[in-house]
């Protein structure tokens, strides 16, 4: 069941979160976001400031993972592997919106990558 669930949230997921090239104005409101919910745990330059917290910069770190498996990851939470943290959804501030969620994604692969 969980599975199915899984591929369900993904396709969604998908459909709802179609990539595009980031703007100005997204940037702009993805640093924003970054800087008043992720950078605590994230660190300003993505390679986290917690024992644990997964280091963004890496080619093949998290940020190489696609679009729609990220922003599920961000709006649900996620627990990574050989990390003692969860990251709560949302990043522990239920205000952000899906909007909020995709411009973060589109700041920090613009800055870590």
């Amino acid at each position: 069941m969980r599975d199915t669930m899984d591929k369900v949230r993904y396709c969604l997921a998908c459909a709802a979160f179609v990539s595009l090239s980031a703007t100005a104005s997204e940037l702009n409101q993805g640093q924003l976001v970054y800087n008043g919910t992720c950078i605590a745990c994230h660190g300003s330059d993505g390679t986290g400031s917690l024992p644990g917290v997964p280091d963004l910069t890496g080619k093949t770190g998290p940020l190489s993972q696609d679009d729609a498996v990220l922003l599920g990851r961000m709006a649900d939470g996620f627990q990574s592997t050989g990390s003692s943290l969860a990251m709560p959804p949302k990043g522990g501030n239920p205000a952000l919106t899906d909007a909020d969620l995709k411009a973060v994604l589109k700041y920090m692969r613009n800055e870590f990558q």
